[in-house]
């Protein structure tokens, strides 16, 4: 059975570009007589607004989809804790107390994430006290599993290489786990079978596929799609205020919007004016 997933943090409104990744996932499961699941991303410290949730639902509901919802993120913070020691104990993790601007300062190589860690904390010793992420060391758990791969419906059948991302953080300094490690442990206690979302995560699969294989976790599949682009030709994201431009979906419903009928063009490509839908950048059609 297909089991997909929509995954949103309540630190902002959906827009249309989570309307467009939530049908996606929802009408892959439910062509399939699948199953499509909500689970809400909720342990970025402060930036969390529990009162979203709720909206979240209204809009889901007002585009006419239906759901399974599975515990918020906020519940599983025993499975992280889990997970962190386990790699801890298998001597793939390593404390590091360095700041973004000292990193930055290093001027280091860019990877698709961003600047790559040069490892400067790799086998020092630090006071316990001292406020810490804890890294992946990539080249030990490179060696630990052997060459791996992930496969994406549209892209095909992709060779591992997290080299590409350096020594991540697993383990926040503000925060019980990252993004990586929290999303591939959620996807393997929901039974995830089919992990769809936006393409700007295709690079991310690398590492998690690396995490399922070190954490004896079961393999989806993957479809990344394409993404909903501004007038500026930049993702519609909450951190450039998408919602506040016309494109927030709570704004929309409350305007009195068909959601279903919205549902309905966004499946067919037709695209509200001002937006475009980027095509898939990584193969495949």
């Amino acid at each position: 059975m297909i089991v997909t997933r929509f995954a949103p943090s309540p630190n902002g409104p959906l827009h249309l570009g989570h309307a467009y990744s939530a049908i996606v996932a929802h009408d892959l499961a439910k062509q399939a007589s699948g199953r499509f699941l909500l689970r809400i991303e909720d342990i970025d410290g402060g930036r969390s607004r529990p009162e979203l949730a709720d909206d979240f639902r209204r809009d889901l509901a007002w585009l006419g989809l239906e759901w399974e919802d599975v515990p918020d993120q906020s519940t599983r913070l025993d499975t992280y804790e889990a997970a962190a020691r386990r790699l801890m104990n298998e001597g793939l993790l390593y404390r590091c107390t360095c700041t973004r601007a000292e990193i930055q300062a290093l001027e280091p190589e860019i990877g698709p994430e961003g600047m790559i860690y040069p490892g400067t904390c790799k086998g020092e010793n630090f006071d316990p006290a001292r406020p810490a992420a804890l890294r992946l060391d990539m080249a030990k758990a490179m060696a630990r599993t052997g060459p791996l791969s992930w496969e994406d419906e549209r892209a095909g059948v992709i060779e591992v290489d997290p080299r590409q991302f350096g020594d991540v953080v697993l383990v926040r300094k503000d925060a019980p786990a990252s993004y990586h490690l929290a999303v591939t442990l959620d996807d393997a206690v929901d039974g995830v079978t089919l992990v769809t979302r936006g393409s700007d995560l295709f690079f991310a699969s690398h590492i998690h596929r690396l995490l399922q294989e070190l954490l004896e976790l079961p393999v989806p599949r993957w479809h990344h799609h394409g993404l909903l682009l501004g007038e500026d030709g930049k993702k519609l994201a909450k951190s450039s205020k998408s919602g506040e431009r016309g494109f927030g979906l709570t704004e929309l419903r409350e305007a009195g919007e068909d959601g279903r009928a919205l549902a309905e063009r966004l499946r067919m490509g037709q695209m509200p004016c001002g937006i475009t839908l980027a095509r898939f950048p990584h193969g495949g059609s």
